[in-house]
């Protein structure tokens, strides 16, 4: 059966405690997960840190954390002390994001992301171990470190994210399981092949690492306003967070369609890009519209072959009652 999850959403909430609020009202909705992104809001550490402490059985994850703004070594802490924190419902979320965030907002260069992906995966799975860390790779050389409280009884599991086929082939060679967003179903089983084939060289069992399928949802009475919620949401990422969500629509057939969103939204025309996207690919792409809409929809993704977990999240502008109510018409 698939699980169903539930992103919190990183913008439009008024204070720390209105975010923290979602996630115990995921867990009394019954989802499996609760997932936190980490991007230009609060930090995603220390937010985990106050739902742990807040709700009982859902599982907490961070999705994702980049490979550039903290070292392995301090992720693979923070991964340990979450998971303590939580009694071992934490699981974490890797990926390097893109140059538009690293280079703009870090500060720092976007260099060899795969091989920094690789790296980090393999020196937090040392770290949480409790065994000393000692390191000679090609990004990372470290040696010397160990936790000085005991490991964690169960290591948390650590995820991969990623668009193009070499990113997900590493997730599926290196890493316990696969943040799959961008997709439609007919793009997601070429990326499950690349999946499938990483966890070959691996010489692993796809079977025993995690599929997750990230979606914009979004629920309203009004269906059109729900899908102008989501196609705004979505123009915004393939025009205005670089190239990568641009290239994954591409490789997935839409390319004209690509273009012309991320080209209209760059020269300043949002109702050209967001016209550009069609209610047909949006949803493929996405859950919105009526309540009864919405849940066909999620019941059709859910019934993908190879995906393991759903995850509900929200458009970037969607107010408090919105997200709350797509919650609530969604929960499992």
């Amino acid at each position: 059966m698939t699980e169903l999850d539930v992103s919190l959403p990183v913008a439009a909430q008024p204070s720390l405690e209105d975010v923290v609020s979602l996630a115990e009202a995921a867990e009394d909705h019954g989802y499996d997960r609760v997932w936190l992104p980490e991007t230009w809001g609060r930090d995603g550490v220390t937010t985990l840190a106050l739902a742990a402490e807040r709700t009982d059985d859902v599982g907490l994850g961070a999705s994702i954390l980049n490979v550039y703004s903290r070292s392995p070594t301090l992720v693979g802490q923070t991964a340990a002390t979450l998971q303590e924190a939580s009694d071992g419902r934490f699981r974490v979320g890797l990926g390097p994001s893109g140059p538009a965030v690293i280079r703009n907002w870090h500060g720092v260069e976007f260099d060899r992301p795969l091989k920094r992906t690789r790296e980090y995966v393999e020196i937090l799975r040392r770290v949480v171990s409790g065994e000393e860390v000692r390191y000679d790779g090609d990004v990372f050389r470290l040696g010397g470190f160990r936790l000085r409280q005991g490991p964690p009884e169960i290591p948390p599991p650590v995820d991969a994210a990623g668009m193009g086929p070499k990113s997900v082939e590493l997730a599926g060679r290196f890493a316990d399981g696969w943040h799959a967003l961008m997709l439609t179903p007919e793009g997601l089983q070429d990326r499950l092949d690349d999946f499938r084939r990483g966890a070959d060289l691996g010489d692993r069992d796809p079977e025993d690492a995690r599929v997750t399928m990230s979606l914009t949802c979004y629920v309203d009475e009004d269906g059109d306003r729900a899908r102008e919620q989501v196609r705004q949401h979505l123009c915004f990422y393939i025009g205005g967070m670089g190239t990568f969500y641009r290239d994954a629509l591409a490789r997935q057939g839409y390319e004209d369609t690509a273009h012309a969103v991320y080209d209209n939204w760059n020269d300043g025309d949002r109702r050209a890009a967001m016209g550009a996207l069609g209610d047909d690919l949006l949803g493929d792409l996405a859950v919105a519209g009526t309540p009864d809409e919405a849940r066909e929809r999620l019941a059709e993704f859910a019934g993908i072959d190879g995906v393991d977990a759903l995850t509900v999240g929200f458009p970037r502008e969607a107010d408090r009652e919105g997200i709350r109510t797509t919650m609530e018409v969604l929960a499992p």
